[in-house]
């Protein structure tokens, strides 16, 4: 007689507009992966997905023409079943989502109904870019299992206890709430998973440290983190708004926007792709690659100079306005693509904060690693670190603590 195995896996789903990304984990061995994968340019003749089965060591990749979601999901599918590990495997607890907006109605993972779905797609207007993609996935999801919990994990929702002071814009009460306008805040699984992992490296409890957490990638994004709580951050009503991104301008003067359309005689999408593709680091100096604005600044180029130097100021603006929210610092963290590979930002990002108790130790600031580790010196009244973020494993955490039985 077989043995019965306890539903301790998860599979991950984070659906973009023409992407799927995916990881199986094992919540029974502390999330091991079993495999993981992305389909890519779904809707096109050159569609490619890459799947990988962690255990084996095998990575197969298959091109050609995946149609939407339900194919794309489909597809995976079968390539996790011809691993032994297939959608109808009896040990698959869960699937859990990537879901961007969640606004103030989701505090905390849910498991997703027709109720929850309707409400995603009532947030369509404040995120059009991410949550349709993140509907499809979870209906193509449900479609295929629909025994299953569908857990939908929110960007937003590590950030909703930020207080009234900081999530409330300056502009009419009755016209703000009519049409939902505060700030919201976005990365929060990243920034749940870093700052968690800064009290690890501090040995305390979350409740017992303050953390500012850099999500630094593409898109970037800061948040004031005390005592395990959200009070602050940086990105707002849309990940338009904070530091300087890849393409994104941040923080703006809303008159820019008039002036623009009044002046300039552009019309509101144009502006719109202004702000959001073509401005930041690519609008500055026209990359939007940290490694490769480094090798034009070593070679002299005053125009990848001043974009970077804007990038850091911005940053260190950041730095020092959540220094004020907190009161106390125990930690910085950089994280994300940019804060976890690029010493030059993460050294600059510091540079002249020593009254503050933040410097980092050249050795260890140069050391490339993928663990979570000190770059401060010992004895530093506040800890530099860098956390690589793993939203993958903090969504798998999330959706096991809600769904997950016991062994």
């Amino acid at each position: 007689m077989t043995a019965h195995r306890a539903a301790t896996r998860v599979l991950v789903l984070n659906s973009g507009s023409s992407s799927l990304k995916y990881q199986l984990l094992d919540m029974r061995e502390a999330g091991r992966r079993l495999a993981v994968g992305l389909v890519e340019r779904i809707g096109e003749q050159t569609s490619r997905l890459k799947h990988t089965c962690v255990d084996a060591g095998d990575t197969r990749e298959l091109n050609g023409p995946i149609a939407d979601h339900d194919a794309a999901l489909k597809a995976v599918a079968e390539e996790l079943t011809r691993d032994g590990i297939g959608l109808d495997s009896p040990e698959l607890a869960a699937i859990g989502h990537r879901v961007v907006h969640g606004g103030m109605f989701f505090t905390e993972p849910t498991v997703v109904d027709d109720a929850v779905l309707t409400e995603i797609e009532r947030l369509i207007p404040v995120a059009p870019l991410h949550n349709p993609a993140n509907l499809t996935g979870l209906r193509t999801a449900m479609a295929l299992r629909p025994d299953l919990p569908q857990v939908a994990v929110f960007d937003t929702a590590f950030h909703t206890t930020m207080p009234e002071s900081a999530a409330r814009y300056a502009i009419d009460v009755k016209i703000a709430d009519r049409h939902r306008v505060r700030r919201y805040g976005f990365h929060g699984t990243s920034h749940a998973y870093v700052s968690r992992a800064a009290a690890r490296l501090l040995g305390k409890a979350p409740e017992e440290v303050n953390v500012i957490v850099l999500h630094l990638g593409n898109g970037a994004s800061a948040s004031a983190v005390r005592g395990g709580r959200c009070v602050d951050t940086s990105m707002g009503l849309t990940p338009l708004e904070g530091l300087v991104m890849g393409t994104r301008s941040g923080d703006l003067d809303p008159a820019v926007i008039f002036h623009l359309q009044r002046v300039g005689g552009m019309s509101m999408d144009e502006i719109d792709t202004l702000l959001n593709k073509r401005s930041g680091l690519f609008g500055l100096c026209g990359d939007n690659d940290m490694r490769e604005i480094q090798r034009r600044i070593d070679e002299g180029d005053e125009e990848a100079r001043l974009a970077f130097d804007i990038y850091i100021h911005r940053l260190k603006k950041y730095i020092g306005a959540y220094y004020a929210v907190l009161g106390r610092v125990d930690a910085v963290v950089f994280t994300a693509g940019v804060g976890e590979n690029a010493a030059a930002v993460r050294a600059a990002a510091v540079s002249g904060l020593e009254g503050l108790g933040l410097t980092v130790d050249p050795e260890r600031n140069a050391v490339r690693d993928d663990r979570a580790r000190p770059i401060s010196p010992d004895g530093a009244r506040v800890m530099v670190a860098v956390v690589p973020t793993d939203e993958e494993m903090e969504i798998a955490n999330q959706t096991y603590a809600l769904v997950g039985k016991d062994d």
